[in-house]
């Protein structure tokens, strides 16, 4: 995950992290992110599904996408708040970004039962409380962040394409462009969203803060795979005028371990099958629903 705020990854390296950051250390803390989620969990019947006001209606003013060298990033201003869910708050949403692999390799973060996702989205939101994202950091329980699976179709996503018709202004870092707000809602698997799964992690990039509760939803959002290749083959972490441009790709941070952590599934979680306070049910059935998640999905369209 990405944070404006926070000093950019170096060396790009991320194994290396804790050579200049030392919290990004592994042994130096046991809640770190991402980690792969499995059938290691257990259902949690007081996870009902997240309030997320705001998130139906297009905002006013203007949003801004940018190109940091790391990460393509949509600032959306005010206006947004994410509760409930058993949040221990209220949270201010502040930003979106994505992680992605190369043309020919998947880029999620997190992994599910080892595989993983073409791409991921990070709604990033900080705790009401705090002044900012730095103040943020101190706090267990700063930030709350909803993760989202980007997974790949024909057609493509109309309501995506508030974003990715504006990437090849971004091309290179530190371009910016203005993008008229839109209800984020169109963007996610709203069908889907009290399925979900639920841990507390930290961010995935420097200074590595385990100050972040992860909200990961096991629904995909679908994409083409012409809007997927826009960030595979299309975004450059070097600025346009550089000697040599370098392709942005394979902007995630390695798994690591749960430890001792509780890996939570919500009530209405159905992707890996649960029973309350047992493992989760067979990995068949990740692949199984799937595909008829995304039958009815691309039935919608």
């Amino acid at each position: 995950m990405f944070l404006s705020c926070c000093a950019a990854p170096s060396p790009s390296d991320p194994y290396a992290w804790g050579d200049s950051f030392p919290s990004c250390h592994p042994l130096l803390g046991r809640h770190h992110s991402p980690i792969n989620v499995d059938r290691h969990m257990v259902r949690n019947d007081s996870l009902g599904p997240l309030h997320l006001e705001g998130f139906d209606v297009s905002q006013p003013g203007h949003w801004t996408l940018e190109n940091d060298g790391h990460s393509v990033l949509l600032q959306v201003g005010s206006g947004m708040t994410v509760s409930g869910g058993g949040l221990p708050g209220v949270y201010h949403t502040i930003q979106l970004h994505f992680h992605w692999g190369a043309p020919a390799a998947n880029g999620s973060e997190h992994t599910v039962d080892g595989r993983r996702y073409p791409m991921e989205m990070h709604v990033v939101n900080m705790k009401s409380i705090h002044p900012n994202v730095s103040a943020a950091l101190d706090d267990p329980t700063g930030l709350a962040v909803l993760g989202f699976f980007i997974d790949v179709v024909y057609a493509d996503n109309v309501h995506f394409g508030h974003i990715s018709q504006k990437l090849s202004s971004v091309a290179y870092r530190g371009q910016m462009a203005k993008v008229k707000p839109f209800p984020l809602l169109s963007l996610l698997p709203k069908l889907n969203m009290s399925q979900y799964y639920r841990y507390s992690g930290s961010l995935t990039t420097p200074p590595c803060s385990q100050a972040v509760v992860w909200t990961l939803y096991e629904v995909p959002i679908y994409i083409s795979w012409s809007q997927l290749a826009q960030f595979t083959s299309q975004i450059f972490s070097t600025e346009e005028d550089a000697e040599q441009v370098t392709p942005l790709q394979n902007n995630f941070r390695h798994v690591h371990p749960t430890f001792s952590r509780t890996v939570s599934a919500s009530r209405d979680a159905g992707l890996l099958g649960a029973t309350a306070g047992q493992p989760l049910g067979p990995a068949p059935a990740v692949f199984l629903l799937q595909t008829v998640v995304l039958g009815s999905f691309i039935f919608k369209l």
